[in-house]
């Protein structure tokens, strides 16, 4: 017996509707690229949607196709998160970061038929052009009046483009499993795959988001999304925030300490989230100055661990609590938040912070277990410690286009690649990496790919590298190298020869030569055993972190 309730689908023109509605005078802040702060309204945020996803239909964008979004936490990548959806189209973020040879890969594997861009990023994108396959024309996402020369083909001006089509435009209606953004992972193995995700996954990911036990995001907070909109959606606070009606401040590209900082003053930030290494340059900024956090109340940290002194520091200096996320691009991407259940906040602070470096407890709407190598499941005592599996309404069955294979065992669990240990209240702890890939400031970098790099050099015969602490980016990678006979290669001449093959992120901070390096029996090197033999190893660029 079906219940008499009504089909409605959950679909993302629908966060923005219910915005425009209730919250039409909530405010949109932007430090633009350009420079200048940006204020309007979710009302007019809405109707300039509204305009540009008319524009993209008179292009003959249609039903699925994909539009990709080369850009920064501002305004417009806002509007274009629900123009892109809420017409039917796939709004598919691209990382700026990535190395060139990714981006080419990632826009002609997502065949994406229109790029947006932010106006600091043509002169990469005019180098890249020529590689996009499938692009029919670049839409730089800045105003007449700043609209650069550029060699681009069929290059328009985003604000010309609004000028031109009213918001006389009802959103179509379609089934809610619908494709609604895609998202690349870092490719740490191979080339980076789709993740492709659907209105009702990203609705129901939202409300979850909003959830007090989750990110607790309500209209009366002002957030600051730190997290970039490319990355896994900015963690789903540009549809969560419109959910609930909360004022946005978008920093743009600017993520400086004091110009964070100078953001939330300003704004009265009551909620922000980002990565460790934003937070390290926000309390940097904050001792020099002597400056602290006014409004502030919540800060989600994601990405990498956070170290337990940042925890401390931000509590107890400047009355913030700290909350330690976890996620995956695979699982939309939110999964365990480190919120508190009764009784933990009338711990003494130091048992607190103990539950608080731990990556949080499991969400509703995600299932999550631990599992041996044979599949067994371990016991929640916080000792045991096995591969991570989940499963829920907003985790992805496959990748895009069936990149690689199946991903899903029997059962619909997913298997994370991280190794984690769970206490008897449900809270989380990343032990390891399956996958030797290293954390750096958020940034995944991937170690196989750097050594398939370095080996490339004609008088190298072998090369490893491994992640090692590093005081500002969490991790740094490390690269050993074993020469042929006869070579007299050293540090300075193997980073000169990585400059143009590499990302520069990726740059090894150290480069060490050794004799040989270790094996397991079936020849595959043994990064555990360097990892610890070179847990205290002092990279060079500790230091000045450290100053």
């Amino acid at each position: 017996m079906r219940g008499l309730i009504q089909g409605r689908q959950l679909l993302i023109s629908t966060l923005i509707d219910y915005a425009a509605e209730f919250h039409g005078d909530t405010e949109i802040v932007t430090k633009t690229v350009e420079g200048p702060i940006h204020r309007y309204t979710y009302g007019e945020s809405q109707s300039r949607a509204k305009s540009m996803a008319k524009a993209l239909a008179g292009f003959g964008v249609k039903l699925g196709d994909r539009i990709g979004t080369l850009a920064w936490n501002t305004h417009r990548h806002f509007e274009l998160y629900y123009a892109t959806s809420g017409m039917g189209s796939i709004c598919h973020t691209l990382n700026p970061r990535l190395f060139a040879e990714q981006l080419t890969y990632i826009v002609n594997h997502a065949e994406d038929k229109f790029l947006f861009l932010d106006s600091n990023l043509v002169p990469l994108v005019e180098q890249l052009a020529p590689t996009f396959e499938s692009v029919e024309g670049y839409i730089v996402m800045t105003d007449e009046e700043t609209m650069p020369e550029t060699s681009l083909p069929n290059a328009l001006c985003y604000e010309t483009l609004i000028k031109e089509n009213d918001d006389d435009l009802e959103w179509p209606s379609f089934e809610e499993t619908t494709a609604s953004s895609l998202c690349y992972t870092s490719g740490t193995t191979g080339n980076p795959k789709g993740v492709l995700y659907a209105h009702r996954s990203t609705v129901l990911h939202s409300w979850a988001a909003c959830m007090p036990d989750v990110l607790g995001i309500n209209s009366r907070d002002t957030i600051l999304p730190i997290v970039p909109m490319f990355h896994a959606n900015a963690w789903g606070i540009p549809y969560a925030a419109a959910m609930a009606g909360a004022k946005m401040v978008f920093p743009g590209p600017h993520l400086d300490g004091e110009s964070v900082w100078k953001l939330m003053d300003q704004e009265k930030v009551s909620f922000t989230a980002g990565v460790p290494t934003v937070w390290l340059m926000l309390l940097t900024y904050m001792r020099e100055t002597g400056t602290t956090l006014e409004h502030v109340k919540r800060v989600v940290s994601g990405g990498s661990a956070v170290p337990r002194a940042m925890i401390e520091e931000f509590e107890e200096k400047h009355d913030c609590r700290m909350i330690h996320a976890w996620g995956m691009t695979e699982m939309s991407p939110l999964g365990s938040v480190g919120t508190f259940k009764a009784g933990v906040g009338d711990l003494p602070a130091q048992e607190r912070y103990d539950i608080q470096v731990k990556q949080g407890r499991g969400i509703y709407g995600v299932e999550i277990k631990i599992v041996d190598d044979d599949g067994k499941e371990l016991p929640r005592d916080g000792v045991a410690f096995g591969n991570l599996l989940v499963r829920g309404p907003w985790i992805c069955d496959s990748y895009f286009k069936g990149e690689g294979g199946d991903v899903l065992d029997a059962d619909d669990w997913f298997d994370t690649g991280d190794v984690c240990n769970i206490d008897a209240q449900g809270y989380i702890q990343i032990v390891d990496r399956s996958k030797d890939v290293i954390k750096s400031g958020g940034e995944w970098i991937s170690s196989i790919d750097l050594e398939n790099a370095a080996v490339g050099h004609p008088e190298v015969a072998e090369a490893c590298v491994i992640g090692v602490p590093h005081p500002r980016w969490d991790e740094r990678p490390l690269l050993l190298i074993v020469r042929d006979p006869g070579s007299q290669i050293g540090k300075d001449e193997m980073l000169t020869y990585l400059e143009d093959k590499i990302v520069k992120w990726w740059m090894p901070d150290d480069v060490l030569v050794v004799e040989e390096l270790p094996h397991t029996a079936t020849g595959k090197l043994l990064k555990s055993q360097l990892r610890e033999e070179y847990a205290d190893h002092k990279l060079p660029t500790a230091g000045e972190a450290a100053e």
